[in-house]
């Protein structure tokens, strides 16, 4: 067993009773303490542009697509609530990142799409991003990462279709 974190957590609870299953604990414990320290470690590119992980997902949602999303359907393309994308949207307008236009027949309706400025960022980020996604990655060497990525998307597709987070 590895000596991670969740290691000594596993070895306390099987002390405690050894004949308890940790298998999911094992797991389950270290994709999430993996997912917290990606948090906590942030995405150094975006926050030099003062931006969060999560307008940028929006932004590449806006980009990666080609063209104008209404507010809802940049919820469903980044996993997040209606509130907390009106919220970014917001931020991100008057950054000049976005803009929004009513829609002809519904003007309830929002269209968002990217300026060119954020167009440009977009593109000049990205590619930051991806670098620096890529040396957090490096003490595994391109089969682990090749491995654990597809690992992981099948887990995926197994909580998706279970638990309902399918797009």
């Amino acid at each position: 067993m590895s000596d991670d974190i969740v290691a000594s957590v596993v070895r306390q609870w099987q002390a405690v009773s050894p004949g308890l299953d940790t298998g999911p604990m094992e797991l389950i414990g270290r994709i999430n303490r993996c997912a917290a320290l990606l948090q906590q470690a942030e995405d150094a590119p975006l926050r030099a542009a003062g931006l969060t992980r999560a307008e940028f997902d929006l932004l590449g949602a806006m980009r990666r697509t080609g063209r104008e999303l209404t507010p809802g359907e940049l919820a469903r393309e980044t996993f997040s609530s209606g509130a907390a994308v009106t919220k970014r949207l917001r931020t991100l307008q008057d950054s000049g990142l976005i803009g929004r236009r009513s829609d002809a027949r519904d003007r309830r309706v929002a269209h968002v799409g990217l300026t060119d400025a954020g167009r440009d960022l977009v593109d000049r980020l990205l590619p930051e991003q991806l670098a620096y996604e890529r040396s957090v990655l490096s003490g595994l060497d391109e089969e682990t990462r090749s491995g654990l990525s597809g690992q992981l998307g099948e887990l995926l597709v197994q909580l998706e279709g279970r638990l309902g987070g399918r797009r």
